[in-house]
Order: C-alpha cells, then sequence, then structure tokens
C-alpha cells in the first residue's frame, strides 16, 4: 500500500503515541497534533487520514466536534474519539456497566469498511468506563458484546467510524488488520 499522511489527534490518552507508533511501523507517514489544533493547520499538513486518540474526558476533547464535522477525510475514533464522534452527531454516551480495562469478546455484525475480514468475533482489550450508549441518528452499528451494544459504528455515508476497544495494543486481536483496513479507506477516499 503506499505510504498515506495520517494525524493522530491527541485526546491526551495513555495509548496516543502507541497508536502513533503502531501507525508509523506499518509505513506511514505520521503525526500526532495536539485537539486544539485549528482546522486550517489540519488541512495544510494535506492529510489522507485521522485518528482520534482515547483520553481522560469529553471535556478535554478539543476541536473534536469541528474536525468530525467539517473536514472531508476519513477519521477512525478509538475509545474516547468513538465517544466524540457520537457526540459530534447527536448520540449519547455514559458510564459503561463495566470500567477500567478489560479483555473483551467482540462480536462483528456489519462487516464494513474497517471491519473487513475480521468477524464474527474479535478477542480485544477495551475499557468502558464510559461508552457510546446511543447511536448518532442515521450511523450503523458495526460491533456489539455482551457488555456493550455499541462497540463499534459507522457515519451512513461519510467515511467516519468509532470503536471502543483498542486496536493498537497487542492484547486486541487484529488489530494491525483494522487499521490496514482503515488506510485502505483512507487511500480510496475521493479517488
Amino acid at each position: 500500500m503506499e505510504e498515506l499522511r495520517i494525524l493522530v489527534i491527541n485526546n491526551h490518552g495513555q495509548f496516543c503515541h502507541l497508536i502513533h507508533r503502531t501507525v508509523r511501523d506499518l509505513d506511514m507517514d505520521t503525526s500526532i497534533v495536539p485537539n486544539t489544533t485549528s482546522v486550517e493547520k489540519i488541512l495544510a499538513e494535506k492529510p489522507d487520514g485521522l485518528i482520534f486518540s482515547g483520553g481522560p474526558s469529553l471535556e478535554r476533547g478539543g476541536l473534536y466536534e469541528q474536525y468530525a464535522k467539517e473536514l472531508d477525510i476519513p477519521i477512525l475514533g478509538i475509545c474516547l474519539g468513538h465517544q466524540l464522534i457520537a457526540h459530534a452527531y447527536g448520540g449519547s454516551t455514559g458510564a459503561g456497566s463495566h470500567g477500567g480495562y478489560a479483555a473483551v469478546d467482540v462480536e462483528v455484525v456489519e462487516e464494513n469498511d474497517i471491519l473487513k475480514g475480521l468477524g464474527p468475533r474479535i478477542s480485544t482489550w477495551a475499557s468502558h468506563g464510559d461508552e457510546v450508549t446511543e447511536l448518532p441518528p442515521g450511523f450503523l452499528k458495526l460491533a456489539r458484546s455482551d457488555i456493550c451494544a455499541i462497540e463499534a459504528m459507522k457515519h451512513p455515508d461519510k467515511p467516519l467510524y468509532g470503536i471502543q476497544w483498542h486496536p493498537e495494543v497487542a492484547h486486541t486481536d487484529k488489530g494491525e488488520e483494522l487499521f490496514m483496513n482503515f488506510f485502505d479507506v483512507c487511500a480510496n477516499y475521493n479517488k
């Protein structure tokens, strides 16, 4: 696959640098940028895609709503990033019944784009301290688990994806495949 420019939006999460390293190790041109970077500066970087990292709270989400609504490029939200996309489009989030990091068996219900070839089940590492509790209007549910109804989702028309689990950690099966599927979306968008 061609080298793409992927920006990792830093939402102050403990795995932000691991996401960056994983993307770099998959031979992509990548940088970490603060979540307060203007849309104009993001566009000046000419990114092929964005990844919203996890983080501690929605209140520290920066300019996520502008990025999710104004940028016409693929976006993958991981953990808090997933929740930020849901918030930007009118979904709901709340405390999960299982907080803290743990192994979670995820059922793929729709192998759409980023989950292509990964189902029917994936063993993942995830935190459910907070989670998406209600899909934004029109969004498609891509995955679920026994502890969370919305483990992954997709915008109905735009290349916006959210996943609750962490594909960048070794405890998650098929994490690199998920990133490669996202890069494939980025490579083929607007072409």
